[in-house]
């Protein structure tokens, strides 16, 4: 077998390192790669309910069949997006927004959810007609984080750190099959493009003072990105896989 060429070897890497890093990697001295910055950031994150129940019972190979139906799904949104996917946690994934305007960067991640949800909801369409009960939930929240590398000399992520990041992920952890939740501060930053509705002040794992929380319901269909392979409306879902979220 022959020796690949740099070009072979940097497009093998792409396949697991994000676009972000591998810029950060291709372009930055090994000094600045292991600098620290501090950034205004959105965070999404998103998992599947009733995911542990399901793996409990579930063979191996079924687990990553679904896995690998619902990252196929969601991944393709992400990099339509700009999102940066920071890891992936089983059946969970963490993406965030930086770079752009607070307002563009937390409207990019309300429209990415919202397409997650509806992707979400066809998915669970399929995985219920197999026996299987799951179904998507989203969490966004704005807010400061540091941005940088962790880990040890042989082997180090890219990571975003910082309240922000726990705080969507309790949101995502509080929504219900098809919500997508965002915090007050979100909502208002917001308000004259996306469609939402006040669930009142939640209390969140790690938080001494209670959050108020939105559920997005869609947003101005001039600002709602359509796929290029699906049709998209706002507010309201796909009538096919709207059954999934009574």
């Amino acid at each position: 077998m022959g020796t690949m060429t740099e070009r072979e070897q940097l497009r093998r890497l792409r396949c697991f390192l994000s676009p972000h890093v591998m810029n950060l990697i291709t372009t930055r001295s090994e000094a600045e790669l292991l600098t620290f910055e501090q950034r205004e950031i959105t965070v999404v994150f998103c998992d599947l309910r009733g995911f542990t129940a399901f793996a409990h019972t579930a063979a191996s190979a079924e687990i990553v069949d679904v896995l690998g139906a619902y990252h196929r799904g969601v991944g393709p949104l992400i990099v339509e997006a700009g999102g940066i996917l920071e890891r992936f946690t089983g059946d969970g994934l963490m993406v965030y927004f930086d770079g752009a305007p607070q307002r563009g960067q937390a409207l990019g991640a309300v429209v990415m959810g919202l397409r997650m949800r509806d992707v979400g909801g066809e998915l669970a369409l399929g995985w219920r007609r197999r026996g299987h009960h799951l179904s998507l939930g989203v969490g966004i929240a704005f807010g400061q984080a540091t941005l940088g590398p962790i880990g040890f000399e042989q082997r180090r992520d890219f990571a975003a750190i910082g309240p922000v990041t726990n705080l969507a992920s309790r949101l995502c952890a509080e929504a219900a099959a098809g919500q997508v939740l965002v915090t007050e501060r979100l909502y208002s930053d917001l308000h004259d493009v996306v469609h939402a509705e006040p669930l009142g002040a939640r209390w969140l794992k790690g938080f001494a003072a209670a959050v108020h929380v939105y559920g997005v319901r869609g947003v101005e269909s001039k600002t709602y990105m359509k796929s290029p392979k699906r049709t998209l409306t706002a507010p309201g879902r796909p009538a096919e896989a709207a059954s999934q979220w009574h």
